[in-house]
């Protein structure tokens, strides 16, 4: 081996641009300097500070991961290519230079250090770092890596470098590239993920950790993590999103999709020309061209910056043309977004809607629906088309200038778009605890609003005013911290921009002074680097509106991931209802574990038959209605209508046979002729009347000064509870079900109205199976059947006449009830006597007290 000179023959170290390309020279000089630097220079310090105020991982936090291993691999692979390309090029070619000497050394010192400080972050961890994942100086020196392998395709067309795969030497160094480039990338890209490290910070996981212990072990509930990645799951989501990508089954919105994309095309043609005539133009006038030449370039110049519009075509001709077409397509993704998505919360269980939180849910729903919007408009229009414009200004002035220009577009992309990655992940939880926050804060003020009559109960109102203040205050802390973070990254993208724009605007402005450019050269880069600098300053900006977008989603994707607890089989059939026979076998259900609610309970009902189900509180009754109408499934035996399991067939085929009167009836904002109307939608005006007279209540309404067209208001809360009721009496009737439920039908009800809809419901449930609970005992006194429940199981069975015979728990009931009902007469009584003796005159009171 010869090392003759540091370059090679006919070349120095200060020709930087030779025959078309990069100088080898320069460029393999340049690159392991830089990287070596940051490498032994950040590195040494951050092992340092890793040693001094880091502590060592306990090895039961430390992942095990075959990524972390394929990262080691990768790394060790490349410091081999570096030896083995510095070998092969001695050995075969026979004369070594000095710079591949250099980069060899350098190059496997950079990332021998680099692999030192991957293994000690592996291993320590500083106590101080709240964040997760690998340190700036592992990821800025694999982005400059990655980087500095593109910076080849510079040297496209020189006959220096190895495109041409000419001869052996080239082909091998051409491998040697491929590898350097496919490895530094993907250790770049995995770099990301750190999939060696904890996936939450050190500090948390030890203090989860504690919990853990004192809590027996007991899992924590499962949440966000505060400093989890918005990009975590990205695959996933992306997939969730594809379908609403690509307006399926309507070609006239693909045709325009397309078209759209075209018109980005067209924008970033329009792009390029734009300075090139405006530098045109100052040469022509310069030069003293003719008022024929200088006249058609103005006005092609002028043509161009129409259909560009001000800046980087944000405002131009085509792109609002394109945004103008793409409104049809938004509209579209934004309607399957909210109809698929109100389908899935209709479809879940009526155990997640008893938990739910209304405000937060309503919140989810509209920012993820608008964040998918925005997703799709950042990243088709806004992302893409800033990176292809980075990637042609690059390749523009490093051909049509010389490298230096490119190099200095190229560092400042690198830097500013590293920098913007870090400063807007460490930021995400910020912007992850302003939306609990608010969500929080909502939240508070629905749940209010809905109890607003409680709340004026207890005088609460003062209370609940703080509660909201102290919501508010804790939203404006997480807002504060989120701006000040943006307002730093900002600085920081300022910094970056300012400082290429000032080396590159010096070396235009002096090979102008030179000679060597003409003064529309130095316009030209002006134009052409504030056009360019426009949309790279909007990436920071696009590249926080993904990630804020994805984390408005998360709440919705939360959503979407809710299980259906009560699904329909896939083979489930319609059930055939024949004559309506209802049996109970051996049936257990439990809401949560360890409390059962129902315990082996078995009963048949006959067609027609009416059962009354009686019992204390908490017993189980409306559970039994519940199982039936299969809100629930049951966890052991079965429950048949005639014949059939009804876990076995469609849940609309089986709700389609029943109809059901709550407990506590709500109604809908909405007039009193839609509520009624909402048993059978295609019902006439008559038909309602109708069912409103079998309720009782079509002379109440007609008292209404609005009549059938009065607004009952929200959740019905301008009607009294006996008349909700009765409205929703009213829909059953209208329904015309097979089998009814009466879930405590007449609880709200007085007496005589009472008395009333009992005889309108007797005639309701004649000839159709019936199950009642019933509080009063009196109102089921015909039943065929009544079945006490006590304790989740039927303590007793029988008739009315047979259960009073049997002196047990139905008796007890009955008599309390009869001795109530005496107390009340007899209070009654002496009630009416004391106002009848106040209305009496004083004189004759005091006779009848004297006599």
């Amino acid at each position: 081996m010869l090392i003759q000179s540091y370059c090679e023959v006919n070349t120095s170290f200060s020709h930087t641009w030779l025959d078309g390309g990069l100088s080898p020279c320069f460029y393999f000089t340049l690159v392991p300097t830089i990287l070596l630097s940051i490498s032994f220079l950040l590195g040494t310090l951050h092992c340092v500070f890793y040693q001094k105020f880091g502590t060592v991982m306990e090895p039961k936090f430390i992942p095990r991961s075959r990524l972390y291993g394929f990262q080691l691999a990768l790394t060790v692979l490349l410091l081999l290519q570096f030896l083995a390309g510095m070998v092969w090029q001695a050995v075969g070619a026979g004369e070594l230079p000095g710079y591949v000497v250099l980069y060899g050394c350098f190059s496997t010192l950079g990332w021998a250090w680099a692999l030192a400080l991957l293994r000690v972050e592996r291993r320590r961890v500083l106590l101080m770092d709240r964040t997760r994942g690998h340190s700036a100086v592992l990821l800025v020196f694999w982005a400059v890596a990655f980087s500095a392998e593109n910076l080849a395709f510079i040297s496209w067309s020189s006959p220096h470098w190895w495109w041409g795969l000419e001869n052996n030497q080239q082909q091998v160094q051409f491998a040697l590239w491929m590898m350097r480039y496919i490895g530094a990338g993907l250790l770049f890209f995995i770099g990301l993920r750190a999939p060696g490290l904890p996936r939450k910070p050190y500090m948390l996981l030890i203090n989860e950790d504690e919990r853990d212990v004192e809590n027996g072990g007991q899992s924590l509930l499962r949440r966000t993590e505060e400093n989890q990645s918005t990009w975590q799951g990205f695959r996933s989501k992306v997939r969730l999103l594809l379908p609403y990508m690509w307006p399926r089954g309507n070609v006239f919105l693909q045709l325009l999709v397309l078209f759209c994309l075209g018109l980005l095309g067209v924008e970033r043609t329009v792009n390029v020309f734009v300075p090139i005539y405006y530098k045109n133009i100052v040469n022509d006038l310069t030069s003293g061209s003719s008022w024929n030449t200088v006249s058609v370039t103005v006005g092609v110049y002028v043509v161009l910056k129409f259909l560009q519009g001000g800046g980087a075509g944000s405002s131009g001709f085509v792109s609002n043309l394109r945004s103008f077409l793409w409104i049809r397509v938004q509209q579209f993704t934004n309607r399957v977004v909210q109809v698929r998505l109100f389908g899935h919360l209709h479809a879940l269980s009526l155990r997640w809607h008893l938990g739910r939180k209304t405000g937060d849910v309503l919140r989810s729903i509209d920012r993820g629906t608008s964040s998918i919007n925005s997703l799709l408009s950042y990243i088709v229009f806004s992302i893409f088309p800033t990176i292809a414009d980075i990637v042609i200004s690059i390749i523009y002035f490093s051909t049509n200038f010389n490298a230096w220009f490119g190099l200095i577009v190229f560092i400042c992309m690198t830097v500013y778009l590293t920098l913007t990655i870090i400063i807007t992940e460490w930021r995400t939880k910020y912007r992850r605890d302003m939306n609990l926050q608010d969500n929080a804060a909502k939240s508070r003020a629905v749940d209010s609003l809905l109890n607003f009559e409680t709340v004026k109960y207890y005088n609460a109102e003062v209370y609940e005013v703080g509660r909201f203040e102290d919501a508010i205050l804790k939203y404006q802390s997480s807002e504060w911290k989120t701006q000040a973070s943006l307002a730093l990254l900002n600085q920081t993208q300022n910094v970056v921009i300012g400082s290429g724009l000032l080396a590159g605007s010096l070396l235009c402005a002096y090979f102008v002074t030179e000679g060597k450019f003409q003064v529309g050269d130095f316009v030209l880069f002006g134009t052409y680097i504030i056009q360019l600098y426009t949309p790279l300053n909007w990436f920071g900006t696009y590249y926080r509106m993904i990630q804020n977008s994805f984390i408005d989603m998360e709440n919705m994707f939360q959503l979407f991931e809710e299980e259906e607890e009560v699904k329909d089989k896939v083979n489930a059939g319609n059930l055939l209802f024949r004559q309506g026979k209802i049996e109970f076998e051996n049936v257990c259900f439990s809401y949560t574990n360890g409390k059962e609610i129902l315990r082996d309970v078995s009963f048949t009902v006959l067609p027609g038959q009416t059962v009354a189900l009686v019992g204390p509180s908490g017993s189980g009754k409306s559970t039994i209605i519940r199982l039936l109408f299969r809100f629930y499934d049951v966890q052991g035996g079965c429950i048949r209508i005639d014949g059939q399991d009804i876990s076995e067939v469609k849940q609309a085929s089986l709700r389609a046979h029943i109809g059901v009167v709550p407990q506590d009836t709500v109604l809908f904002n909405d007039i009193i002729r839609e509520n009624i109307r909402y048993g059978r939608n295609t019902a006439t005006d008559q038909e309602v009347e109708e069912a409103a007279v079998a309720a009782d209540i079509h002379d109440k309404i007609m008292t209404f000064p609005e009549g059938y067209d009065t607004q009952v208001g929200e959740r019905g809360l301008k009607l009294s509870g006996g008349e909700k009721q009765r409205v929703a009496i009213a829909r059953t009737i209208l329904k015309a079900p097979q089998i009814i439920l009466l879930d405590e039908a007449t609880s709200a009800l007085d007496t005589q109205t009472e008395r009333n809809i009992q005889a309108s419901l007797a005639k309701i449930c004649t000839n159709r199976t019936t199950v009642v609970v019933a509080h009063r005992l009196s109102t089921i006194i015909g039943a065929d059947q009544i079945l006490v429940i006590r304790d989740g199981r039927i303590a007793e069975r029988g008739c009315h006449e047979e259960l009073l015979l049997k002196r047990g728990l139905y008796t007890d009931m009955w008599m309390k009830q009869l001795q109530a009902q005496d107390s009340d007469s007899s209070s009654d009584t002496e009630s009416k006597d004391r106002k009848s003796e106040k209305l009496q005159p004083p004189s004759t009171s005091s006779a009848n007290h004297h006599h």
